[in-house]
């Protein structure tokens, strides 16, 4: 999920915590199931794959890394256009292109081609539709904001639910080709859920001009000067290598374990059908006022949660086993999809979300490409499913640590949880103890000196 986007909307509009914001809520929730849940749903078509093309687990696996790897790493690309173009525009193309490439895969001879059509273009088209959709909501919410993440965020696991045994349906009846070919005509829904993203607009009385935008740059590096934002980018990219992998095999498993194909494609069903409920649960918890400044420690004790959950999950040797698994890994992977962007909004603010977004899934990308193929090849290598889930439980906890301990180490001090530079011109114009200073001049300052130096002065809130 990155576009470090300029456009920014309009000044002074306050978020409205409502209104068209439900709408564009909506949009949002339809957008994030179709682009997380489709990598995942895909997997019920490896097999067919398989025996179609005659490749290995770790080929196939490289369908929903390309996908995820697309909608995770086209940062700079999503940022240009939105700043060009706006969101909605960019949003109805991506629909287009994310239709396109599945219609095109089902005329596909190869799997090269799988990849450049399923993998390259729908993951384009997808990416063009899913950044965007963030902004928008990031600038309709704000109170209302982590119980809106969470409800948009259950978008993933609905679809999840409902793409699966889909998927399995259109194979049985039409195949894997005729099952991408409809799949492809679902996608330009996208397009209606682009229309949804209204801008928001000043209204100025009178016919007053309304306030300009200062000039931005088109990718904010400066986030790179909080240590929390490092800390949080290093721990996320860690966690991507091992959070994918479980939902891509563990469909595969159930086959490999002798169970029917209907029953195996269940499985999804059913962590779906759970991570429905958790992700709304953990944003209206997020969301209250005790909770809120502790935003950072949920989020790692949902990774923790997670990787405990991979590393038990490995020792199941049938049905039952995985269905248990996939309960306890739907509700940990419910609450790291509800915090993981309302705990980046809290930790850089809202001005600097659309840059932060786009560098951090820059960044995750490379991890996507790497987590399911390297299982895949230590499924090849070891024919073992435990190895390959002990290895993603592994990736995934030593994230959690990272980020806990990281923020363990930037909160010793008071002012160790802000930028240095901000500290240093605190004390630059820190007057001296026998001067008296005008309260206006405070405040002058205060309101002033942010803008000027381009940092923004962190709260318990907004540090990690």
């Amino acid at each position: 999920m990155g576009g470090a986007v300029v456009d920014e909307g309009p000044t002074g509009v306050k978020a409205p915590d409502g209104g068209w914001g439900w709408a564009v809520l909506f949009g949002c929730f339809v957008i994030t199931g179709f682009s997380y849940a489709f990598p995942k749903a895909v997997s019920v078509f490896f097999k067919e794959l398989m025996r179609e093309f005659g490749i290995g687990y770790s080929d196939t696996a490289w369908i929903s890394s390309i996908l995820l790897a697309m909608l995770y790493g086209t940062g700079p690309l999503c940022s240009v256009c939105v700043n060009r173009f706006g969101c909605r525009p960019v949003m109805l193309v991506g629909g287009l292109f994310a239709s396109l490439g599945m219609v095109a895969a089902s005329f596909c001879r190869s799997i090269v081609q799988v990849y450049l059509t399923t993998g390259v273009i729908t993951g384009l088209g997808l990416a063009l539709n899913f950044q965007p959709s963030l902004i928008m909501l990031n600038r309709y919410f704000n109170q209302r904001r982590p119980m809106a993440n969470g409800l948009a965020a259950a978008g993933s696991p609905v679809f999840l639910c409902a793409l699966s045994p889909l998927g399995q349906l259109l194979q049985d009846r039409y195949g894997w080709r005729g099952g991408f070919l409809i799949l492809g005509g679902l996608l330009l829904n996208c397009c209606v859920c682009a229309a949804l993203m209204r801008p928001l607009v000043a209204a100025q009385p009178g016919g007053a001009p309304g306030p300009q935008r200062p000039a931005r740059r088109l990718l904010d590096l400066s986030v790179f000067r909080d240590r929390g934002f490092v800390i949080y980018a290093l721990a996320a990219s860690i966690m991507v290598l091992g959070l994918f992998v479980p939902p891509v095999f563990v469909v595969s498993y159930a086959k490999d374990l002798g169970v029917p194909d209907t029953q195996a494609a269940f499985l999804l069903t059913i962590l779906g059908f759970i991570d429905i409920f958790a992700r709304p649960t953990a944003g209206f918890i997020t969301g209250l006022k005790k909770v809120r400044p502790y935003s950072v420690y949920l989020f790692s004790f949902a990774m923790f949660f997670n990787g405990f959950t991979d590393l038990t999950g490995s020792t199941a040797s049938d049905y039952g086993g995985l269905v248990v698994f996939c309960i306890f890994f739907g509700i940990s992977y419910g609450m790291v999809g509800a915090l993981q962007f309302e705990v980046l909004m809290a930790i850089v603010g809202t001005h600097k979300f659309s840059s932060a977004i786009g560098l951090v899934l820059l960044l995750e990308a490379v991890a996507v490409l790497i987590g399911p193929p390297s299982g895949g090849k230590l499924l090849d290598a070891t024919h073992v499913y435990k190895y390959v889930f002990i290895l993603a439980g592994a990736e995934v906890l030593t994230s959690s640590l990272v980020l806990l301990l990281g923020n363990f180490c930037i909160r010793k001090g008071p002012e160790a949880s802000r930028p240095e530079a901000v500290v240093s011109e605190e004390k630059l114009h820190k007057p001296p103890a026998d001067v008296s200073v005008d309260s206006r001049e405070v405040e002058h300052f205060l309101k002033a000196e942010p803008e000027k130096n381009g940092e923004v002065v962190h709260t318990p809130e907004t540090s990690v």
